[in-house]
């Protein structure tokens, strides 16, 4: 009996060994994780803009008729069709085609805003003189005020300004 007492009282002096060389090696382990510096709050927020593709919006601004539209390709293709129809049928009725007949497309630099703001520029060949720039900015700022809400395009979630240009037939034979 004394001798099985002895025999465990063995065993647990080696297992107490061994969970102190255990806790020694996981103090020592440890040790690593302290010895690494914290990024700054600077360089973290430097490293994630590098990541950021700004040349490319997360979601294409949108008319109410494209929210609906889950697939971002589709969405954005039905926001250009929206457009691209809704200036061909306010310009039609409009005095371009008679006082430039020869016009047939035009080019719109179309900016929309983080307010939901629009501005439409004609956009013209940098030689062409054959134009009045400015009669014809006035008739399509003219037409174009009372456009129908737009919905900005979003940047991780945050509205932003986009531009792009689109050609906009105005004779439809």
């Amino acid at each position: 009996m004394v001798q099985q007492g002895l025999s465990s009282l063995f065993k647990f002096q080696i297992i107490l060994k061994k969970s102190a060389y255990f806790l020694l090696f996981l103090t020592l382990a440890s040790c690593q994780y302290f010895g690494r510096e914290v990024p700054s709050k600077d360089a973290l927020l430097q490293e994630k803009l590098k990541e950021i593709n700004w040349k490319e919006v997360d979601e294409y601004p949108s008319v109410a008729e494209c929210e609906k539209i889950d697939d971002k390709t589709a969405r954005q293709q039905c926001f250009f069709d929206f457009l691209t129809s809704t200036i061909q049928q306010k310009l039609s009725v409009d005095t371009l085609s008679i006082l430039y007949p020869e016009l047939d497309t035009i080019e719109v630099k179309v900016t929309v805003f983080p307010d939901a703001t629009i501005k439409f520029e004609p956009q013209f060949p940098q030689d062409s003189v054959a134009y009045d720039r400015i009669k014809i900015d006035s008739i399509l700022n003219a037409r174009l005020s009372d456009f129908p809400k737009i919905n900005p395009a979003l940047k991780r979630g945050i509205p932003v300004k986009t531009q792009f240009i689109l050609p906009v037939i105005l004779k439809v034979e």
